[in-house]
């Protein structure tokens, strides 16, 4: 029986190991399924440290345990004595350092490609506020067009604990739209205080700060739906400014854009007349 057990261990393995990444995904421990490259590289250089951090575990505590045990007193073991070796000294110096050019050389790579909000199909505008979002679109299709995001949640939800949606406290009355495949860039500023606008699945976080204009960007490859939040502690709701983004088709945004604009068209058409 036991070597049954045995046996069936590697086969085991074998298969935790082949669905581990879909558990981990599908897992609210551990990241959203990106659906940007930049979402793409953070999850993988995430994994890459998180199995190199295992195989250092594995190795200094193996050793550690190994010594252990093999040199326990009722062995007979004897300590040594002896000073330091110069050749370990040196190597547990070198070895630490190659392993962090090693983390640090992709790290910085996907760095700079977040920070690179060159060329952008469309640029929008958001404005953190006590306690909702404002966006405007600055350039591309869609500029001009202006309104609020706000929590759409139905106070009695919240406030009298009824049956609560799979979006509670992640849904809007105007969500944010963008086209796929495009290079959206985001101009973020506040009104108050600090907020911040994050969307896990773009990979994107960026601090919005009262007098400052800063930039991020994305560019979704799957249409959808895509939630976040503001994660800076702004007040007292704090949790209750959600950011929800649509991806859509062109010809849907192009649909989207057209209504947005046919409001603001209309005062100007009954002034002219």
């Amino acid at each position: 029986m036991k070597k049954a057990a045995v046996r069936a261990v590697p086969a085991v393995l074998a298969g935790l190991l082949a669905v581990a990444p879909a558990l981990a995904l599908d897992s609210q421990y551990n990241f959203q399924t990106p659906v940007t490259k930049v979402a793409d590289d953070i999850l993988g250089l995430h994994m890459s440290m998180f199995w190199i951090c295992v195989a250092i575990f594995v190795a200094v505590f193996g050793v550690m345990f190994y010594s252990i045990w093999a040199h326990r007193k009722s062995k007979g073991a004897v300590a040594a004595t002896f000073h330091e070796s110069t050749a370990v000294e040196i190597a547990w110096t070198i070895i630490p350092v190659i392993i962090l050019v090693v983390m640090a050389w992709p790290a910085t790579k996907l760095v700079l490609a977040q920070k690179d909000t060159s060329a952008p199909d469309i640029t929008i505008k958001a404005t953190g506020y006590q306690w909702k979002w404002s966006y405007d679109y600055v350039q591309g299709e869609g500029q001009g067009i202006s309104f609020y995001s706000t929590l759409s949640t139905p106070r009695a939800q919240i406030d009298r604990g009824e049956w609560k949606g799979d979006n509670y406290l992640l849904e809007v009355d105007n969500p944010v739209y963008v086209p796929v495949g495009k290079k959206v860039r985001v101009l973020l500023t506040a009104q108050d205080v600090i907020h911040a606008w994050w969307v896990p699945a773009f990979g994107v976080k960026q601090d919005a700060i009262p007098g400052v204009v800063r930039d991020t960007w994305f560019r979704a490859e799957k249409e959808g739906v895509y939630r976040g939040n503001c994660v800076e502690l702004c007040g007292k709701d704090h949790g209750f400014m959600p950011i929800v983004v649509h991806v859509v088709s062109p010809e849907a945004y192009a649909a989207w854009v057209a209504g947005k604009m046919k409001p603001a068209a209309a005062p100007a058409v009954a002034a002219a007349s």
